[in-house]
């Protein structure tokens, strides 16, 4: 069964860096196709980061500059580097990894088929 499980969330202040992890049992991340969302309660999951079909990494336009998507291969592990956190940054952060039933582009939710639960970034101005 696989099972992807984010660390790493929390608490920070306006300007602060945050790392989230995300660690996979079941599942061998490719160089591609992996992905970080994001999700405020009433709006859509909004796609952060990823690695697409090319091997590209790929940021939301809100993000770029500040985030950086990254994997550890020995750990199977794939990363989120976050800096300049904003408070617009607060919400739930989800992992993402394989090719889902559709491809709808690198940072449409319906083009992945693993997702992890999620890990809680809040961000105070």
């Amino acid at each position: 069964q696989v099972q992807l499980v984010e660390s790493g969330g929390g608490s920070v202040q306006a300007g602060g860096s945050l790392r989230l992890s995300c660690a996979a049992s079941g599942y061998t991340f490719l160089n591609h196709d992996i992905a970080w969302f994001r999700q405020v309660p009433g709006k859509e999951r909004e796609g952060v980061a990823v690695i697409d079909d090319w091997a590209r990494r790929v940021y939301a336009d809100s993000v770029k500059g500040r985030f950086t998507i990254s994997q550890d291969n020995a750990k199977n592990t794939i990363l989120l580097e976050m800096s300049g956190l904003q408070p617009e940054d607060t919400a739930v952060y989800y992992c993402a990894a394989g090719r889902g039933p559709e491809w709808r582009g690198p940072l449409s939710a319906v083009s992945y088929n693993y997702w992890g639960q999620g890990t809680q970034v809040t961000v105070s101005s």
